[in-house]
């Protein structure tokens, strides 16, 4: 049994406090809908995306954990990376992610994790520490996320709507009531493919710095750790942002949630089979906005949108710079 040093339990607890903070702030996404529709009770809908979130964290590791992989080591130079660098890096999440949770702002921990890797790197090694290459993946991710989110739930929902539009609006919300349970535990097990490897990834990657692991392979104890934490996260803290996406952006019914999920949850399937980290909250965001546009513009409360994107704008420098200046204040006293 390899020697654990005290930095590898600080970054792994660093590591752990954050996925717990993406429990509050990002996994809520997924039950968001399906809670404010009152098609499940929070308690219910809670067990149901930890169930599933695991699921799909275990069968993305069975298909390669691609988007793990382009986490850990597909846009900063391995060599670069200690875990000063990932510490920071979760520092940033975790300030700036609970600061916009305390206001109701559901944020990207996928943007916020790049953003707090490449700001450490940045600091301790400069452009060279960064791979350019991957962070093609990274706005790929940004434009499958907002304009594929977007376009999934208006062109599900117009499907909807033509195919039922001689069924009675009671008969649909029973139809939809029960197809929404199903839409959900899919939006929960495609968060799990995609969203869930990410903190996963890394948490193997601090393990291989350590001596813990002799190759970058995702042991399953970590998806268990990690989906627990996470889940516990979204328990404890998750109705803020489930009250905003599931109440405030648009008023939504179950034919409208079971449109939301399933556009937001095809994106991201798609988006996992590529390799491509994006961001869950920004796909569901999107994907009601196309629902509620479906409608009309005017049904979409705009003003509420204008926060959730600034806090997407604020996320990737704010993490980045939190991230530089610690790992500068800890190069300067090491």
């Amino acid at each position: 049994m390899p020697e654990v040093s005290a930095g590898l339990i600080i970054v792994i607890l660093l590591i752990l406090w954050a996925e717990f903070v993406n429990g509050w702030t990002d996994a809520p996404n997924a039950i968001a809908t399906v809670v404010s529709t009152r098609v499940l009770k929070p308690i219910h809908a809670v067990i149901m995306a930890s169930s599933f979130n695991f699921i799909g964290a275990l069968v993305s590791l069975w298909l390669g954990a691609k988007v793990a992989t382009t986490i850990g080591k597909g846009f900063i130079v391995p060599e670069a990376v200690t875990m000063t660098i990932l510490g920071a890096a979760m520092l940033g999440i975790i300030i700036f992610s609970t600061i916009a949770w305390y206001f109701g702002l559901p944020t990207s921990e996928s943007h916020a994790l790049v953003a707090g890797l490449a700001g450490g790197a940045f600091a301790a090694g400069g452009i060279d520490a960064l791979k350019f290459d991957g962070w093609i993946k990274v706005l790929k991710g940004l434009g499958f996320s907002t304009f594929l989110g977007f376009g999934g739930g208006l062109i599900i929902m117009l499907l909807i709507y033509v195919i039922f539009k001689r069924v009675m609006l009671g008969k649909i919300r029973g139809i939809f009531g029960n197809l929404q349970v199903l839409s959900s535990a899919f939006m929960a097990y495609s968060h799990g493919t995609n969203d869930g490897q990410k903190f996963m990834g890394v948490f193997t990657l601090a393990l291989v710095m350590g001596g813990v692991l002799p190759e970058f392979k995702i042991p399953i104890y970590v998806v268990v750790i990690c989906a627990l934490v996470m889940s516990i996260g979204t328990a404890v803290g998750g109705w803020r942002i489930i009250r905003t996406m599931g109440y405030k952006v648009t008023k939504l019914e179950p034919v409208h949630g079971f449109a939301a999920e399933t556009g937001a949850a095809i994106t991201i399937e798609l988006a996992t089979q590529l390799g491509i980290p994006l961001s869950t909250t920004h796909t569901i965001n999107t994907s009601i906005m196309g629902v509620g546009s479906t409608r009309r513009l005017s049904a979409v409360r705009w003003g509420v949108t204008a926060n959730i994107v600034t806090a997407w704008i604020l996320t990737f420098p704010c993490c980045a710079l939190i991230s530089y200046l610690v790992t500068k204040l800890v190069m300067l006293f090491t």
